[in-house]
Order: C-alpha cells, then structure tokens, then sequence
C-alpha cells in the first residue's frame, strides 16, 4: 500500500514565503498598472493591450515551464532562475523610454519567465500534500495560499498610499523593489528529491491529451475558462472604472484590499468550509455569485457601499474557486502529469480568457463605457456556472 507523503515543513515555509512575494508584487503592480499607463498618455485601447500581454504569455509560458520541469524534475531550480530573470526584464521600466514598443517588450519577457513561478510552487505544495489517492490537504494548502493573499493585501494598500502622495512616476522602481524580493524568496527554496508515483494514479500513465480530452475535464476547463473570464473586467479594468468615476487613488487601494481581506478569511477557514459540499459544488457557487458581483459593480458603480459588499464576494468567486480548482487538477493529473496540469490550469484558465478579456473588454469599453464591460462579465459568469455543472454530472456517472 502506497503511504502519503510527510509534508516538509521548511518547504512549505519557504512556498509561503514565497507566495508572499510574489503576489505583494502582484499587488504592487496589476492594480495600478492601468493608472500608470494612463498617466504616460496612452490610450484605452493600448492599455487594453499592455494588460492582455500577461495572459498572452500565459498561452504558452506556464506549459512549457511545466513541461520542462515534469522532465528534468529540477522545479526548484526553474522557479530560482525565472525570478531573476524577470527581474532582469522588469529594469525595462526604468532603463528604457516610457513608450508603447517598449513597455510592450519589458512586460512580455517579465510575465513570460514569472509565469513559471505559480504554477510550480502549486505543483510543489500539491505534492507535499497529496494524499497518493488523488486529494489534497485543503486545510493545510490554505495556510500556505493565504500567506499570497497577506502580501497582496500589504502591498495594495501601501502602494495606493505611496502613489496618491509620491505620484505613479514611482511605479517601475516600486516594481523592481517588488520583484527583487521574489528574487530572494526563490533562492531560498529549499532543493526537492525527485517525488515518487503512487501505483494508483492510473492517470499518470495516460498520455495528458488523453486526460484533457476527457469530457468531465473539458467541461471544468471551460467553466474555469468563463469565470475566469469575468474576473478579467476586475483585474484589467476595475482600477480605470473606479477612477472614471473619480474614486481616489486610496480608495481603490482600500476596494482591492476588502476583496484580499475575505480572501485571507477564507483561506484560514476553509478546511471546515470545503467540507459542505463537493470541490464541483463550490464551483458552481462562485460562478453564480461571480454573476452577481459583477452585475453589481456594472450597475451601481456610483456607490461605494454597494462595491464593497461586491469585494467580499471575492472570499467565494476567487478563493473558493482556486481552491476547487487546484484540488481538481491535482485529481485530475495526478504524478508526472502534475506540473503540466497545473500549468494548463495557467494557460486555459488565466491565459485565453485574460487575452479576451484584455482587448475585447477594452473594445467593449470604447463603444459602451466601463459598465457594459462588467455587464459581460457577469454574462460570462452565467455561462462558467453551466459548464461547472456539465462537469459536475459527468464526474459523478464516471
């Protein structure tokens, strides 16, 4: 019999730390991002642009990080050198002239090798905590995960602060700061021994254009893909919303860092909370509340009142669903196809959707202002709920 692994507590420490870093640089930069596009005089639809490349090298950075780690086994190594190098690409901001060819070079190559970084941290804390039958400590993933959410969280406040007093001129060398300390972080993980396959993972064996071809794995991927596709308007577009109508820098920061606290909430709670219903079952639910929320922020975007309840809905349309969504694909690509799922998680999940989002939202944008960008969403949101239920059937008669 195939015993569970003992979770490393160094490693998990140094995942936790790391996750730190790497989303307070996150919060450091995809929230106020826009605003400094805006300040250097682009327009709408370049700014649509800029922030539609991060998942644009999502179509194709995380699989093959996750693929040449699956093979060469060396994920820790992988995630070191990744980091420095887009810390290398990020000294674009600083170094180069603020124009749209080269912001557009400096952003590509950063998300290009930070996209390596998330999916196979994921892989390394799913691997301590897999249970060799294909689940996954949800308890245990959640303290690890909050601590990305705790950095978010500083970062986003403190940067609103920063750049309502010292102005958005000091973006790229918050930035680098920022990207610095992901640096450190990387390079102290500890080094991981080659993780052995349980017998029972049937699935490892199966070439992984056969597991994705599965139709109870079609259908998550495609509910994953449209509620994702909603948080798109938030993540490209809710800072620029929020300015248009005239909300100060501070507030945005304090409305990006409501939606982190539940998040943090959630996180610490949720090994008793995913108890109440199937991973599935929780999709569903964040779908259908990802329609509401975001029919809110479209329809009553004048009151701050009604946007931060909306931002409390992030503890389920975000946290619960990654956390559905990591225990799905660990269960679903079990083993040597484990970092491979994680990074097809990236690609099809955040990648695809976050290049539509990206342009058409700020197509939408152009022709019918920011509301209808968040009404889409919402649509979108519907049609995620649908495809999780798809899923959901299919995996029960499996």
């Amino acid at each position: 019999m195939n015993q569970p692994l003992v979770p490393s507590e160094r490693t998990l420490r140094a995942c936790a730390a790391l996750s730190f870093a790497y989303f307070a640089a996150i919060g450091g930069f995809n929230p106020f991002a826009p605003l400094w596009y805006k300040e250097l005089g682009l327009p709408v639809f370049a700014i649509g642009v800029l922030v539609s490349l991060q998942s644009w090298t999502r179509l194709f950075a995380p699989y093959a990080w996750g693929a040449l780690a699956d093979r060469s086994g060396k994920r820790v190594a992988i995630i070191r050198w990744a980091a420095l190098a887009s810390f290398v690409a990020a000294l674009g901001f600083v170094l180069l002239p603020p124009h749209f060819a080269s912001l557009s070079v400096a952003i590509f190559l950063m998300f290009s090798f930070n996209a390596a970084i998330v999916p196979l941290s994921e892989t390394v804390v799913a691997a301590q905590l897999s249970d060799g039958q294909g689940g996954m400590d949800a308890r245990r993933y959640g303290r690890v995960r909050v601590w990305g959410s705790v950095g978010f969280l500083l970062t986003v406040v403190l940067a609103g602060w920063l750049f309502q007093v010292y102005g958005m001129q000091v973006f790229g060398a918050v930035t680098l700061v920022l990207l610095g300390v992901v640096v450190l972080m990387a390079w102290r993980m500890p080094e991981q021994a080659a993780t052995p396959h349980a017998h029972s993972e049937v699935a490892a064996d199966l070439p992984i254009r056969q597991v994705l071809a599965q139709p109870r794995v079609a259908w998550f991927f495609a509910g994953v893909f449209l509620t994702v596709l909603a948080h798109s308007a938030l993540y490209a577009f809710f800072s620029l919303y929020l300015d248009s109508l005239a909300y100060g820098k501070q507030t945005v920061g304090l409305l990006w860092a409501v939606s982190v606290l539940v998040e943090i909430a959630w996180f610490a709670l949720q090994g008793r909370m995913l108890e109440r219903g199937t991973l599935h079952h929780w999709l569903i639910g964040a779908a259908l509340l990802t329609a509401l929320r975001f029919a809110l922020t479209a329809g009553f975007g004048g009151s701050l009142t009604v946007l931060l309840l909306a931002q409390c809905t992030h503890a389920i349309t975000f946290a619960a669903q990654h956390t559905a969504c990591i225990g799905l694909v660990s269960r679903y690509f079990p083993g040597r196809l484990r970092g491979r799922g994680q990074a097809l998680y990236s690609v099809l999940g955040y990648g695809f959707s976050g290049v539509l989002g990206g342009v058409g939202g700020a197509w939408l944008i152009a022709h019918q202002g920011y509301a209808a960008v968040f009404w889409a969403a919402s649509a979108a949101a519907l049609g995620g709920a649908w495809c999780c239920w798809r899923s959901l059937k299919l995996d029960a008669a499996s």
